[in-house]
């Protein structure tokens, strides 16, 4: 059965250095493409990419919109360029506040950033938000790595009742990538007024790697080991909670994009 697939990424090569994770959403996006399914992907318009080299260009008529982060407000740019190899197009979340320093997620020695919780956060609305101005409705979304895994959050608490997002299945391949020390200690807080809080909420009190998962795993309907070997706290995480399960597939192998396909329809 062919879907309509709404890929949510952390980082895709070539526009990132090459990782198990930018490598494998550019290739899955084009396998799911190939197979006849509609996709749409996304990921940040992180500081370090070269838009000249890559031939970023903003679209204006999905532009201008302001999210309100914390009492605070952020223009969300949408930018878009194509891998012409794979014949796939990008849609890239920007702003200034956020995504205009040199680096993704840590600082050159190796600090994570203090506001990544909130760039996670806009990250995630601006794609949703965009979403709908597209008038585009995906039957599965799948998000790749922790910085796109708030986007269940918003999808479970804040638009399960909007008719773009009413029918569909919500997918999360989790890597080995996790984020060493803890979110911002008001993460919870700050979710919450996004509207995304429940009675769980207290998970987050302490809003570790582990915890976070915890509290995600929530909202999402399947989960992909998408890594020979992750996180051993939140793998277990994710097996107690009795949630579908796709075990790591090998990228080589030439079931891989076969299986992802059948997982997709199987939820």
């Amino acid at each position: 059965m062919a879907n309509k697939i709404l890929y949510v990424c952390q980082e895709i090569t070539p526009y990132l250095p090459d990782t198990e994770a930018s490598k494998f959403c550019r290739t899955l996006c084009q396998a799911m493409q190939e197979r006849g399914n509609e996709i749409r992907t996304f990921m940040p318009r992180y500081g370090c990419i070269n838009e000249r080299r890559h031939q970023l260009h903003e679209v204006i008529r999905l532009s201008g919109m302001n999210l309100i982060i914390d009492d605070n407000d952020h223009q969300l740019i949408i930018k878009v360029a194509s891998i012409p190899s794979a014949r796939v197009q990008i849609y890239f979340i920007d702003n200034d506040d956020y995504f205009s320093r040199k680096a993704v997620l840590h600082t050159e020695q190796g600090e994570e950033f203090a506001d990544n919780d909130e760039r996670a956060i806009f990250f995630a609305r601006g794609v949703l938000e965009t979403v709908k101005k597209l008038r585009w409705a995906p039957t599965v979304v799948h998000c790749h790595g922790w910085f796109s895994s708030i986007v269940p959050l918003y999808l479970k608490r804040v638009f399960a009742d909007d008719p773009i997002f009413r029918d569909l299945k919500i997918v999360l391949s989790i890597y080995d990538n996790e984020f060493r020390e803890p979110l911002a200690a008001d993460f919870a807080a700050k979710i919450e007024s996004e509207g995304m809080g429940d009675e769980n909420l207290s998970i987050l009190d302490t809003p570790s790697y582990e915890n976070f998962y915890r509290y995600v795993m929530q909202c999402v309907d399947g989960v992909v080991l998408a890594a020979p070997h992750i996180h051993e706290g939140v793998e277990r995480i994710v097996r107690e909670s009795g949630k579908p399960l796709l075990e790591y597939q090998d990228p080589e192998s030439a079931a891989c994009f076969d299986n992802y396909h059948r997982f997709y329809d199987a939820l």
